[in-house]
């Protein structure tokens, strides 16, 4: 039964997963965001083909899916799985990540799930997100790579999550706090498997740089 309760929380973030912002909000444009720029249907595509605006709203929207997902999962399994629910919710989010990278309509070409990775980080783990934002941020401003600072943002969370988990902070105990930072992993090991053209860029000093202008 718990085999099925981590299936149906994935599931359900799958689902969630796959309210494709920046796609729905470039066909609102009549544009497919994916003929665009990178051809990914994430916040920094969005932002460099349509805009500040555009690349906000995709930013919040993604973020917002992966959050819904994370919610819904709790109350319907928090009365019964209370003490692992975060656990549960955790696999929401991963859900919702694969959603958004993979989705099935698109034949599973979406975006590279960092605004949804930033959701789960809010909604499963809040103490975690001055860190990472603030080093987001920073590393935006300093260099213009919106996927170096995703980059380190997300390797930031995982160094977090190693914190917490040592000094008996995450909320959950025992094989389930194992299970937290395992999953913690794997949503690491995701953002850099869809990164993983942007870090060979970043080496050879020929990624692109995000250009704040107006385009709405």
């Amino acid at each position: 039964m718990v085999v099925l309760y981590r299936v149906i929380a994935v599931l359900i973030g799958y689902v969630f997963g796959l309210f494709q912002t920046g796609y729905i909000y470039g066909k609102h444009k009549g544009i497919d965001i994916r003929e665009h720029g990178s051809g990914n249907s994430g916040t920094t595509n969005t932002l460099r083909t349509l805009g500040p605006k555009a690349g906000g709203i995709t930013f919040l929207g993604d973020c917002l899916k992966a959050i819904a997902a994370m919610g819904v999962v709790w109350l319907i399994f928090h009365h019964s799985c209370g003490e692992w629910d975060k656990v549960l919710c955790l696999y929401a989010g991963f859900g919702a990540v694969l959603g958004h990278n993979f989705p099935f309509y698109l034949k599973f070409k979406g975006g590279k799930g960092i605004a949804c990775t930033a959701g789960v980080v809010i909604g499963i783990c809040p103490f975690a997100v001055p860190v990472c934002f603030a080093a987001f941020v920073i590393i935006v401003l300093i260099t213009r790579y919106v996927s170096l600072g995703s980059i380190i943002g997300v390797l930031l969370f995982l160094v977090q999550i190693f914190i917490f988990y040592r000094n008996g902070l995450l909320g959950v105990e025992g094989n389930y706090a194992d299970e937290f930072v395992i999953l913690a992993i794997c949503f690491t090991a995701m953002a850099l498997i869809r990164h993983r053209a942007n870090i060979v860029r970043l080496v050879k000093g020929t990624e692109n740089k995000i250009h704040f202008s107006k385009k709405e």
